[in-house]
């Protein structure tokens, strides 16, 4: 079992907490990380860009000229693609670009991604995240107390922290993620993660 030191709202030590090696002390799978980091943002592609065919365009019923004897190139329909206006070759129609992707595989890279950044030293552990009224100032004076002012972010809340999703939403560089909304992407994509104490046990409970 890893142990890391936990810190309070004012930057100070508050202890330690104890991790459970098969969630932060893995070998980090690099291939299963970036297979689910671009199915994920595969995902957020709407996929509906459409061009019409020759098929699709409206007109071009009859042939624009007879077939032999004017001295000029056959043609079929004025909607052919060579034709101003006619229909598009090869381009996009409204396609998914959903990628399959298993639970296991879900969850070993979350796992891969916690134990890289536990490796890393880029996991810091809040004893008390917790504000009784939303407050950005209070948040960012935790920042600064914990020596992460300025640095790319997320802050893994519980799944109903109002009052502390409410103080970080509007510091810029701060992404705030409940922890029943975990992803590799968004756990991948800062530079810090910061986790409050009560995180650890229901991430262990989900990923163990």
């Amino acid at each position: 079992m890893a142990t890391i030191e936990m810190k309070d709202v004012k930057g100070k030590a508050a202890g330690t907490a104890t991790l459970d090696d098969a969630v932060y002390g893995i070998e980090p799978n690099m291939h299963v990380m970036h297979h689910v980091v671009r199915a994920q943002q595969a995902s957020w592609r709407q996929g509906t860009a459409n061009t019409r065919t020759r098929g699709n365009v409206r007109g071009g019923g009859k042939k624009p000229w007879r077939q032999k004897g004017t001295g000029r190139a056959r043609q079929g329909t004025i909607r052919a693609p060579q034709w101003v206006g006619g229909g598009t070759v090869f381009g996009p129609h409204t396609r998914s670009y959903d990628m399959k992707v298993n639970r296991k595989e879900v969850k070993l890279a979350l796992k891969s991604v916690l134990s890289s950044k536990l490796a890393d030293g880029e996991i810091v552990v809040v004893k008390d995240l917790s504000f009784e009224k939303p407050c950005t100032k209070d948040a960012v004076a935790m920042l600064k107390a914990l020596e992460l002012e300025g640095k790319r972010i997320t802050v893994v809340i519980g799944n109903e922290d109002v009052e502390e999703f409410l103080s970080f939403r509007n510091i810029p560089r701060v992404n705030i993620l409940p922890v029943g909304d975990m992803n590799a992407y968004e756990l991948i994509d800062n530079k810090v993660l910061v986790i409050s104490e009560p995180c650890l046990k229901y991430i262990e409970e989900v990923l163990a």
